[in-house]
């Protein structure tokens, strides 16, 4: 499970790079957010991606021990969102024993 979660995150880091690059080159995000958050169904997904990267984070504080960690890792998340969340899954997945289970993987040690 822990190979496959490694997969997994690593597909979804360079995805979103990937993504993000392509999105910057196409169109200036500064130019165009006026437009865009008049729209309601992208305020709703701003929401609904802030409150998961929030979520996240709460675990990242269990996870990590001090302060200084916590706040850079919530200036990643908030900044980069799932980009930060990746690169925090697999930093956590690769410190893994290769004997690990998900249990050693959610729980602070």
């Amino acid at each position: 499970m822990i190979a496959f979660l490694k997969i997994i995150f690593s597909f979804i880091l360079v995805s979103m790079l990937c993504v993000t690059t392509w999105a910057s080159l196409e169109l200036n995000l500064f130019t165009h957010l006026p437009n865009l958050i008049k729209d309601p169904w992208v305020i709703a997904t701003l929401f609904d991606a802030y409150y998961g990267f929030i979520t996240f984070f709460l675990w990242v504080c269990y996870k990590e021990n001090s302060f200084l960690s916590k706040l850079i890792w919530f200036i990643g998340i908030m900044l980069l969102g799932n980009i930060a969340m990746a690169i925090y899954m697999l930093i956590q997945l690769f410190k893994l024993d290769k004997d690990a289970t998900i249990a050693d993987l959610l729980v602070n040690k």
